[in-house]
């Protein structure tokens, strides 16, 4: 994999961060985001990373990363927010849902949208989704959350037909699994490492163009 460049947008913690020194390890040029200083992240750096501040939910802020034309072999867009404790759509508020769905939803698919032109013909291009993002799988609850994640999925599927589609880019909307993150919490099932990994082996196999809802094994999930 040596020489294969990828942009995880949204890396400073968690499965981002956990993505990044994934990369560098498996030999890739990885550029990483932060929104604040991540002395975690900048604790990896290397000749092979480079380090960029962006934030999802402001597109100016990712505009214009100096990426030449079909540079990138791979984008992950890795942004998330649980949303209002609640999690109640009777109890939701205008500000809340905006917020959620902005940083959950339109915010990964505008900066998709926006450095799609950085992908190479048959790259990659993953969203950070989840399996509450499945109408199939649900069982209620956490109204919030589950509906930005079926929204991103919409859209991350939109994209893969009207834009990826024609240079042959595989979109994926990947779930992590429940990982042992500030998210995730201490019970979750799955390491960072586990997840990750999982996560980078379905991205190094993957650039067959189409959409796929998958998680970090490969499995294949009910949309």
């Amino acid at each position: 994999m040596a020489g294969k460049k990828i942009f995880i947008l949204g890396a400073s913690r968690g499965i981002g961060l956990g993505l990044v020194r994934t990369f560098l390890d498996r030999g890739w040029q990885v550029v990483a985001s932060e929104r604040t200083h991540s002395a975690d992240l900048h604790a990896l750096e290397c000749d092979a990373l480079r380090i960029v501040t962006a934030d999802v939910t402001e597109p100016q802020s990712y505009a214009d990363l100096g990426f030449s034309s079909g540079q990138l072999d791979a984008l992950i867009i890795n942004a998330g927010i649980t949303g209002a404790s609640h999690q109640d759509s009777t109890q939701a508020t205008s500000d809340e849902v905006a917020h959620v769905m902005m940083t959950n939803a339109f915010g990964p698919a505008r900066a998709a949208k926006t450095l799609l032109p950085a992908l190479k013909d048959g790259g990659t291009l993953g969203v950070m989704s989840s399996l509450m993002g499945s109408i199939d799988d649900s069982s209620g609850g956490f109204e919030l959350y589950r509906t930005s994640k079926v929204a991103l999925n919409m859209l991350a599927k939109g994209i893969a037909e009207q834009d990826a589609g024609p240079r042959k880019i595989e979109v994926l909307a990947l779930h992590p699994g429940w990982v042992q993150t500030d998210m995730g919490g201490s019970n979750a099932r799955l390491t960072v490492e586990e997840s990750v990994n999982g996560l980078a082996d379905v991205i190094e196999r993957s650039g067959e163009g189409g959409f796929r809802f998958v998680d970090y094994s490969g499995k294949e999930l009910a949309f």
